[in-house]
């Protein structure tokens, strides 16, 4: 699976959001200062071209959606993630975390709340 720029994603995660949308709607949900209509157009169209999005016509324009779940990139991006920076181990992710990023006892306690619920 490609991966995709932080632009892409920023519109991937609109459209996961809305489900559907045309170009206008995509733009009416980023924060000022908005993306003009062109830029955003150019992001949808490559978007479609890596088979992330299709979309519908509706009257003379486009109705975008995406293809891919947003948890099956996620799973595909964490994935990646570990394999480059951490050799594939998950320990090693917390435990970066955990020394690096001043994990706290209550949110790593959570984590392993949600291991123990993937075992049972």
């Amino acid at each position: 699976m490609k991966q995709l720029t932080k632009a892409e994603e920023d519109i991937m995660q609109i459209l996961w959001q809305l489900k559907k949308a045309n170009v206008k709607a995509i733009i009416e949900e980023f924060e000022e200062p908005k993306p003009a209509y062109n830029t955003v157009s150019t992001i949808v169209r490559i978007l479609e071209s890596k088979g992330f999005v299709d979309y519908e016509k509706e009257g003379k324009g486009h109705v975008y959606f995406p293809l891919l779940e947003k948890q099956d990139y996620s799973n595909q991006s964490i994935n990646k993630l570990v394999d480059n920076y951490f050799q594939g181990s998950f320990k090693s992710m917390v435990s970066f975390f955990v020394k690096k990023n001043d994990m706290n006892i209550k949110d790593l306690e959570s984590v392993l709340k949600e291991i123990n619920k993937k075992d049972s």
